[in-house]
């Protein structure tokens, strides 16, 4: 799923092993029911069939030891940044970066105060294209990948939930959806690409200037200015 509606505290979940007891239970005619990752095991015990049950009971355990394990790891993320890196609250104000993701990025960054410019954290994140003249060819290129591979799958998870169906209306969204608008074959694929480097570059400006996020600054702009036309 390119656009989901996880935030990246919930990215860790037990989904695989849940997506595959779920389809050992339609082998047999039967579904389970739907709910959420964290409630899973709880939900759907009493819903498998007899016949498979003895079968994939150590599994729906097996479920529910990782989710409690992971939800201790989500707890001691959330204490650490709280606690010992505070500035990742700036981070936040931006709906859909989570604790890993704010935590990640000034870790991997560092010390903020080494990038001149805001913009140029993108190129260090490898969030921009390749560039290879040739004559008076300019071929497009995919991103550079230099960089933490991590923070920058984070930031393009991050920008999936911005621009998916659970995202809120905000000048990163906009942005995106123009790009998707565009078109073509890997137009979506794209469009995540260019959030995750303007979510970079905004969240170091965040980072820098201590500002209360506004998440729609450039279409209050736009709305003054025709009001007053």
């Amino acid at each position: 799923m390119l656009y989901g509606r996880c935030t990246d505290a919930s990215r860790l979940r037990c989904q695989p092993f849940g997506c595959g007891i779920r389809g050992l239970v339609k082998s047999v005619g039967a579904r389970l029911p739907k709910c959420a990752s964290p409630s899973f095991s709880k939900k759907v015990e009493e819903s498998i069939p007899v016949e498979i049950r003895e079968a994939l009971l150590p599994l729906v355990e097996l479920v529910a030891a990782l989710s409690d394990s992971i939800q201790g790891y989500d707890e001691k993320i959330e204490k650490l940044g709280s606690e010992k890196y505070g500035h990742t609250a700036l981070l936040r104000q931006v709906k859909g970066v989570g604790p890993i993701t704010a935590l990640a990025y000034v870790l991997t960054l560092e010390n903020p105060n080494r990038f001149a410019k805001s913009r140029d954290v993108g190129p260090y994140l490898g969030l921009v294209p390749n560039q290879e003249d040739s004559g008076d060819i300019q071929p497009q290129l995919g991103i550079s990948k230099a960089g933490d591979t991590m923070l920058r799958r984070l930031l393009v998870g991050s920008a999936q939930y911005i621009l998916g169906p659970f995202g809120p209306d905000t000048d990163l969204r906009r942005y995106g959806l123009r790009l998707c608008e565009r078109g073509g074959k890997n137009a979506k694929k794209r469009a995540a690409v260019a959030v995750a480097r303007k979510l970079a570059v905004l969240l170091h400006h965040l980072w820098v200037s201590g500002e209360v996020y506004e998440p729609l600054r450039q279409g209050l702009s736009a709305t003054l200015t025709q009001a007053t036309a």
